[in-house]
């Protein structure tokens, strides 16, 4: 069997004396062993034992051969494990911990632990994808994160668990409070690191400046030999402790014959020390140590406030996260206790005092207070709130008590959907960021072939000033600045827009934005306040006005389109209907004392029921309204005349959409002489009306079929959800259906649509500051390569310049955090 260097670093150290699995010594008078390749493996405790024999046993006994890094130590029996995980098959936990994807399907993210290289994620995702009923497996090895789906009808929460703990690894669902804890570990993991590189340069410069001030014959030979031999042992930490991730993570890409950004770094680190080594022990050449040791603190004092900002960027989700309250106070048999918000059901009523936040989805049932939804929406204001109002998850209660009716818990509240859609946009990488990534790696092989070039070419000229320059050329190229130009500027972008209500719930939707050439819009519900009210009612000769709006309320109480709302709220629905049916875009079907009746559009209606119409009832005068009408097997009942405003930020917003360069266009289903009042109003250039959602589809089809257009569509509703989906970018407003929201790559949190202008001018501005990342990432790789290559940058320069570089890129994308 070939041995991977790890394995014969265990042999070396006396394998027989070892735990194969987790390289802890084996206490005496123990004897657990597994068979793994073929070779009784020895164990130091039934944990292990237990754990190498699961992976044995599903086949992965690869993971041993690939691992480059030992495991925790499994310091407890496993059946012990299983026990604590069987609590999650409590449904009110489940439902909590998970959300579901499918009809038959859940989704959980889990946070892993115990993961130390790309091997553990391999063996976990390959144990995962292998156990009955696990649909998907997806592990993010940077954030130690995994989105594993599975199907509740074979398998359970508890058992996906329990696997992962059979190899010797934790999990549990995400949760915010133990993500920091993960940063915190990693900070603090950093800090000690740029400590020691710190402490180790300051001393080894001490010992370094004599040599070079003293003259030719100033300094005897065994003085410089101990000054060397002293910098070679506090070198030692710096190189082995403090530059460890760099040769781990270039030892990893190499395994996997990729070249990534520390294989240029940790080559220059390496045959900067060995040459110093060899000089130091032979007597002969130079030392390089005090380059070697401030490089070192240079480039991970650089990298430590990247990793500051960068967490500082990805916060949000894990602020959104953490906003709902762990217990909240029921009311029970007339009193008032505490319990778990995971307990709450819809109908349960609720009480939260001044100051706290508001855990569920509900409405005011006693009481009166404002209410701050900035989370949620990005009004800083406060909102008044009264008995009947609705109030949303993860808003804070201002000055007074609120009872609150729960109608939404969990996964199915407002603040569960955004934060749902943040997951998605920041696991989603766009293409800018795909195609920074391949010139980077592309970038890195051409550094790699130019260090090349500089050893032949100082071979020629001076080859004792070869090593000091060569790895001044590694160092000094490596493209980290070009890497994180684009998604700490996306990151910073998404979470500023986020905290101003434009929640960004796709990858691509930001750079898209950017590029925008027009702009469609419905008109009811996204243009207009949605909120129709009938200002007019025609009834059929013989047929009587009342009655006929009961039976549209009664037909529309079934409805989410916003026209509905303007019959449910004229009349008490109390008539028996059966048979109910909508047809998306032109109206509702059902029957009504065994007829056929139908409401809608007009035409929908007259061809439906075989109706004429002219025989319509019409206004003599034919003002701008909706016309909806309504009918049954015997003719024709009523025609109604519904009246809708403007919101009113569209007149700026549309001034400010001219003002960017945008066209303008309305598809609308409305009839002719209603879209085109408002297009007019509002100086839109082109208008669609009388459109089915088919049609609108067709519409926007054509637009973004001209060379170079790229379209957005802003919609709300149900009907709209296929356009929005049919759009290069899609927004849907905030208090819309689900189903538009969920078909939408931008969302509105709020009710007003001056957050599109923001989100465009947001984006473009993004778009801007990574052009500007970009611009000087190559420009300071033109630069500084060709003095590298001439001699004219030491080592501990070229890791000074490149730590500014990528610091001076990282603090140029934070600029977005701030939405202007």
């Amino acid at each position: 069997m070939n041995e991977t260097t790890l394995e014969r670093a265990e042999s070396a150290a006396g394998a027989e004396e070892s735990c194969y699995h987790c390289g802890l010594p084996i206490p005496p008078q123990t004897h657990f062993t597994v068979v793994i390749d073929g070779r009784a493996r020895r164990m130091c405790c039934a944990g292990c034992a237990a754990v190498a024999q699961a992976i044995v046993d599903n086949g992965l006994s690869d993971y041993y051969r690939h691992r480059d890094a030992m495991p925790e130590p499994v310091r407890e029996a496993l059946p012990e494990v299983v026990r604590e995980l069987e609590s999650f098959d409590l449904p009110e936990l489940t439902e909590q911990v998970s959300r579901p994807v499918g009809e038959h399907e859940r989704e959980v993210t889990l946070i892993l632990e115990g993961i130390t290289c790309a091997a553990c994620v391999w063996l976990n995702e390959q144990h995962l994808r292998r156990q009955p009923g696990v649909t998907h497996v997806e592990i993010n090895y940077a954030t130690r994160r995994a989105l594993v789906r599975w199907d509740p009808e074979r398998t359970s929460l508890s058992r996906i668990l329990k696997a992962i703990a059979e190899i010797g690894y934790r999990a549990h669902p995400f949760d915010p409070k133990k993500a920091e804890e993960v940063a915190q570990r990693e900070r603090r993991s950093m800090l000690w690191r740029v400590f020691v590189a710190g402490f180790a340069s300051m001393q080894v410069m001490m010992y370094a400046i004599p040599t070079y001030l003293a003259g030719e014959g100033d300094m005897p030979a065994d003085i410089e030999r101990l000054l060397h031999w002293a910098s070679l042992v506090l070198t030692l930490p710096a190189v082995f402790y403090s530059c460890g991730p760099f040769f781990a993570n270039a030892w990893r890409d190499l395994k996997l014959r990729r070249i990534g950004m520390d294989v240029p770094v940790a080559l220059g680190i390496g045959v900067a020390f060995l040459a110093s080594l060899w000089a130091t022990v032979s007597g002969q050449g130079e030392v390089y140590f005090d380059s070697v040791s401030m490089f070192a603190f240079f480039l991970l004092g650089g990298r430590f406030l990247e990793m500051l900002a960068r967490q500082r960027a990805v916060r949000g989700l894990e602020e959104v996260a953490r906003v709902i309250p762990a217990v909240t106070e029921r009311l029970e048999s007339g009193t008032w206790e505490r319990v778990p918000v995971a307990r709450l059901a819809p109908g349960d009523r609720i009480r939260v005092r001044p100051g706290q936040t508001i855990p569920v989805d509900g409405r005011v049932g006693l009481g009166h207070s404002e209410v701050s939804e900035a989370i949620l929406t990005g009004e800083s204001r406060p909102i008044p709130k009264a008995e009947g109002d609705l109030v949303l998850g993860g808003s804070l209660n201002g000055g007074g008590v609120l009872e609150v009716v729960v109608e939404r818990v969990g996964e199915e509240t407002r603040l569960a959907t955004i934060r749902r859609a943040m997951e998605r946009a920041q696991s989603e990488k766009p293409a800018l960021a795909s195609l920074a990534d391949r010139y980077a790696s592309r970038f890195i092989i051409a550094v790699l072939g130019l260090a090349v070039i500089t050893i032949g070419l100082w071979a020629w000229i001076d080859s004792s000033r070869i090593v000091p320059i060569v790895v001044s050329v590694l160092v000094v190229a490596c493209p980290c600045a070009l890497s994180l130009a684009t998604p700490v500027a996306l990151t910073a972008a998404t979470d500023a827009l986020m905290r101003s209500g434009v929640l960004v719930t796709r990858g691509h939707a930001l750079e898209t934005l950017a590029r925008l050439t027009d702009i469609a819009f419905d008109k009811t519900g996204t243009l207009t306040r949605g909120q129709l009210t009938v200002v007019e009612v025609l009834p059929a000769p013989g047929r009587d006005a009342r009655q006929a709006q009961t039976l549209a309320a009664a037909l529309e109480a079934a409805s989410e389109h916003p026209i509905a709302r303007a019959f449910t709220g004229t009349a008490p629905a109390n008539v028996p209907v059966a048979a109910f049916e909508a047809i998306t875009g032109q109206g509702l079907s059902a029957r009504v004392a065994g007829k056929r009746t139908c409401i809608g559009r007009p035409e929908w209606v007259a061809s439906t029921l075989g109706l004429s119409l002219e025989a319509m009832p019409r206004a003599s005068d034919d003002r701008a309204l909706t016309r909806v009408a309504l009918g049954d097997e015997t003719g024709w009942i009523a025609v109604f005349g519904l009246s809708d405003v403007l919101r009113e930020e569209v007149p700026e917003l549309l001034h400010e959409l001219h003002g960017l360069g945008l066209r303008t266009h309305l598809l609308s289903g409305d009839a002719p002489e209603i879209a085109e009042t408002v297009a007019r109003t509002l100086a839109i250039d082109e208008v669609r009306a009388g459109l089915t959602p088919e049609g609108k589809i067709d519409a926007l089809r054509q637009v973004m079929a001209q060379p170079g257009r790229v379209v957005a569509m802003v919609g709300d509703g149900v009907n709209d959800a296929p356009v929005l989906a049919g759009a290069h970018v899609s927004v849907a407003m905030g208090g819309g259906a689900d189903l538009a929201r969920l078909n939408a790559d931008v969302v509105l949190l709020g009710d007003d649509l001056s957050g599109i202008a923001r989100a465009i001018r947001h984006a473009r501005r993004t778009l801007a500051i990574v052009a500007q990342n970009h611009r000087w990432a190559f420009a300071y790789n033109l630069l500084a390569i060709p003095f590298a290559m001439a001699g004219w940058v030491t080592p501990w320069m070229a890791g000074l310049g490149m730590a500014a570089s990528s610091l001076g890129v990282v603090l140029n994308a934070l600029r977005l955090q701030r939405a202007r």
